[in-house]
């Protein structure tokens, strides 16, 4: 029997927060369950990002909100960015209505709050909303008290060391 489904945190400074998060993605649709993945200020277009891709060959439903984000693109309006995050929370709180998922990942939602581009009170009210069976995941840097205290799991991925730190930059297969 298949227990209520709980909240997930990944958060922190340091690298693997989305990559745990897909990871589970890939154990969840393995045991051939629904997942939905849903990103926040990433631009998988422009970057790759090929986890995304990955996860949706697996099977898994895929969309994106607030594409982008002012630290790595300038061109970018924050107000723009507020008003898809916000659109984002509204479709799929009417996709959960509409269909049924074992799993739903939110990546970077949590920047999402931190930088101000969505209420924090909107996704803790959607968090609470959340259907009773339904798995979450909810990632991203600087994860309020709010939301800590409402989740079952949290994770603190902290950096000790990094490669960025001696200048080297994103690497293709290993950082995205």
């Amino acid at each position: 029997m298949k227990q209520i489904g709980l909240i997930h945190i990944y958060t922190g400074d340091g690298k693997g927060k989305t990559t745990s998060a897909v990871g589970l993605g890939v154990r969840v649709l393995g045991h051939s369950l629904k997942v939905c993945y849903v990103y926040f200020h990433k631009q998988p277009e422009k970057y790759g990002y090929t986890e995304i891709l990955n996860l949706e060959k697996l099977g898994a439903r895929v969309y994106g909100f607030a594409k982008g984000h002012p630290f790595c693109d300038r061109s970018i309006n924050a107000n723009d960015l507020a008003k898809q995050a916000s659109e984002g929370l509204v479709f799929l709180k009417e996709l959960l209505v509409k269909e049924h998922f074992d799993l739903l990942i939110l990546d970077e939602i949590i920047i999402s709050v931190r930088d101000g581009y969505l209420e924090e009170k909107q996704l803790l009210d959607f968090v609470k909303s959340k259907p009773q069976n339904l798995e979450l995941v909810l990632t991203g840097r600087d994860a309020s008290q709010a939301l800590i205290e409402l989740a079952d799991y949290v994770s603190n991925i902290s950096k000790i060391k990094h490669p960025y730190d001696h200048l080297i930059t994103s690497r293709e297969g290993i950082e995205y």
